[in-house]
């Protein structure tokens, strides 16, 4: 039998990459039962946004997610917020960013576009996401780039809903139904930066609901642990009605029966990937464990200048015994390539670990 001469090459080519791969150790990500199902934790796509020349490599992530629905059976995606690095900029100033805040905003909801219809997302509203350069008013251009119906997905999770500043139920603050593979039933709170004492009081009695009282809530906010892993007490923004890390733990968290993990972002320091991290455990009102998880990558490779993060992204793998959770941190853009792969996986034990649920 005469094999086609582009075949052969083809083979070739295919036969060196894996090759390639297993002499670097790469593994493409799995799950390591074939039951599971996966949540794709995203970090703040701020310096993504704010630099033309960053912006293709969170396309390139939200492309990784759409390829992996399947294999990683992805059921839902989180994203801690900060968008945009300026929400309301016409002008850019040339130095944090080259692009206004209307370009960055149509490129983070393009990013977002391969997802829609296919899984739901969760995306907080940061800091940055507020004002004009960083929340200097709690105006936001968030509602217009990710309304309620946008994605089918999230709107058929989505149970509960308060205002925004200007008075309008936005998924800035909303919570979400979502029932895994497993039975196991979620309740995603998602608030917004510094949530108002309005939006802890509506969060506490949307999680105080009888329909809610056998189901597991998460928690997602933009600014909650630092990275010595405390509850965040104060920042210095130009914001009178906001609650911190500490508050939301002792005015919602800690409160409830039933929230059992939380997700932020927000912190960060020039190329160190520790102080982009935190996690601790407490025990909230019923003696369950919370989870709270922080994770954020934008001032890695280069600095609050540099590509953005390396474009790295956490896989939660929900186990079927519905209890224990495998994270790993993962870069689709070292991924790519045969050449980087070997860096793809960030395996130091602050980002690759398991928890367990009660």
């Amino acid at each position: 039998m005469n094999i086609p001469k582009g075949i052969v090459v083809l083979l070739c080519i295919l036969f060196i990459k894996n090759i390639a791969s297993a002499q670097n150790g790469y593994m493409a990500p799995k799950l390591s039962n074939k039951d599971s199902w996966s949540l794709i934790l995203l970090p703040d796509p701020q310096t993504y946004m704010k630099f033309g020349r960053n912006q293709g490599i969170f396309e390139l992530m939200t492309g990784w997610i759409e390829e992996n629905i399947e294999t990683l059976n992805i059921k839902m995606v989180l994203c801690t917020g900060d968008l945009v690095e300026q929400n309301e900029l016409l002008v850019a100033d040339k130095i944090n960013g080259n692009r206004p805040s209307r370009e960055q905003w149509q490129t983070i909801s393009k990013a977002f576009d391969k997802l829609d219809g296919k899984v739901p997302y969760i995306l907080a509203a940061g800091n940055h996401d507020f004002g004009y350069k960083n929340i200097e008013n709690r105006k936001s251009n968030y509602n217009t780039y990710f309304p309620a119906h946008r994605n089918l997905l999230n709107a058929k999770l989505l149970k509960e809903v308060t205002n925004n500043i200007d008075g309008l139920p936005t998924l800035e603050n909303a919570a979400y139904e979502f029932i895994s593979p497993h039975g196991r039933k979620f309740l995603f709170l998602n608030l917004e930066f510094a949530p108002r004492n309005a939006v802890i009081d509506w969060a506490k009695k949307v999680s105080e609901k009888e329909a809610y009282s056998d189901y597991t809530l998460v928690v997602l906010t933009h600014s909650y642990l630092n990275a010595k892993n405390e509850h965040i007490e104060k920042e210095n923004y130009p914001i009178d009605d906001g609650n911190y890390g500490k508050a939301i733990w002792e005015k919602l968290v800690h409160p409830s029966s039933n929230i059992q993990m939380v997700f932020s972002g927000h912190i960060g320091a020039p190329n160190d990937f520790k102080k982009h991290v935190g996690y601790r455990v407490d025990a909230n009102s019923a003696d369950k464990k919370v989870n709270q998880i922080t994770f954020n990558a934008q001032a890695l490779a280069g600095g609050w200048h540099g590509n953005g993060g390396d474009g790295w992204l956490r896989i939660l793998e929900f186990l079927p015994d519905k209890k224990t959770v495998n994270m790993h941190t993962f870069s689709p853009l070292f991924a790519i390539s045969p050449e980087t792969q070997e860096k793809a996986w960030s395996k130091e034990p602050y980002n690759d670990f398991s928890f367990q649920l009660d």
